[in-house]
């Protein structure tokens, strides 16, 4: 090799060097992409529809099972003061949610395992939601999903109030006229 191309040598060298270096960064590993996520669960159907929890409830709550026939008893006399579920603007109920101050709609929904639930829309069985524990039209009892809300509020337990009496008044009647005393016989 002649000393002239020596300095060409070098420098295509460089150039290699760096063309193999800036390929190596055009060329790192990238992440795996992520794994895809499944479809959302849809929302099923509950057994019942939300249409039956419309109404007025006495409602009261236990954390002991012990405690829950003398609370159903309990509910009862709380119609007085009842809690009143009414219609959604979207075929669910208004009823509260934990910790809120304002009714939310919710729906009754049904997971795979065919245990029903009422929470704001979503897969069944969400921490928001209630689990039905029971329901025969009269009583309704439903436990929290979150158990943080659970141990806070209890299992609670919904007892439809008797529709409202109208109270009619009492007809009162007039006296009879009292008989005019006869006169004196002369």
């Amino acid at each position: 090799m002649s000393r002239s191309r020596r300095p060409a040598l070098a420098t295509a060298f460089i150039v290699a060097l760096l063309g193999l270096g800036l390929g190596a960064c055009a060329t790192s590993p990238q992440p795996p992409p992520a794994p895809a996520q499944p479809a959302p669960e849809p929302e099923l159907p509950g057994s019942f529809p939300a249409t039956e929890l419309i109404g007025r409830w006495g409602l009261t709550a236990y954390h002991q099972e012990a405690d829950r026939a003398r609370t159903v008893k309990a509910a009862a006399n709380q119609c007085r003061n009842p809690y009143v579920i009414t219609p959604g603007p979207t075929g669910g109920v208004m009823m509260h949610l934990a910790d809120q101050s304002t009714p939310t709609e919710v729906r009754v929904k049904a997971n795979r395992a065919g245990r029903d639930f009422i929470g704001p829309p979503g897969p069944a069985g969400g921490m928001q939601d209630r689990e039905v524990v029971s329901f025969d039209k009269r009583v309704l009892i439903l436990r929290w999903v979150d158990p943080e809300v659970q141990g806070r509020y209890g299992t609670l337990v919904y007892v439809k109030c008797e529709p409202a009496r109208k109270r009619r008044r009492p007809v009162r009647h007039k006296p009879a006229p009292k008989p005019k005393p006869k006169p004196a016989a002369r």
